[in-house]
């Protein structure tokens, strides 16, 4: 599998040592930054593996900034993306087997690398198999009303007053 990878100089370490682990996997790895611990924000990297995953690139991707959060959200917001922070076996799993998680974000303040690379590793060898597609249909349903203009909402302040 070509497997995208990505972390903001929070992340750089964790992602240069997951990097490697894939790579012994078995699994092609891109690498989109960041390339040194010069600080670089999350949401640039968050989306190139985003897009990468969307434009067929990669299969899957893995990002790491300082707790996970702000990649996950960032690389949420582009669209056809389900990215899931997971910093437990399980959680890795069901991103894949529940969700169809395409990514999925860990926080290198929050986890060490042994625990990630089973983390990574759970994620990786489990496949989706279609059995939450009600509720995954679900999600690509709202989302394709928004992007169409059909579900969008005036939230206060977004007036444009």
């Amino acid at each position: 599998m070509k497997i995208g990878i990505g972390s903001d100089h929070n992340g750089f370490e964790l992602k240069e040592t997951i990097k490697s682990f894939v790579e012994e996997l078995g699994h092609e790895v891109k690498d989109y930054g960041c390339y040194s611990i010069e600080a670089i924000d999350y949401p640039d990297v968050a989306f190139k593996v985003a897009e990468g995953v969307s434009n067929g690139e990669i299969e899957r991707g893995i990002l790491i900034c300082g707790t996970g959060i702000g990649v996950c959200i960032a690389a949420n917001k582009y669209p056809g993306i389900r990215a899931a922070m997971a910093h437990d076996v399980y959680s890795a799993e069901r991103a894949q087997l529940s969700n169809d998680a395409q990514i999925i974000t860990m926080g290198a303040k929050i986890i060490g690398p042994e625990v990630a690379k089973k983390v990574v590793a759970a994620y990786l060898n489990v496949k989706w198999q279609g059995g939450s597609q009600r509720k995954v249909d679900k999600i690509v349903e709202k989302e394709k009303q928004f992007l169409t203009g059909e579900g969008q909402q005036v939230v206060a302040g977004s007036c444009g007053c």
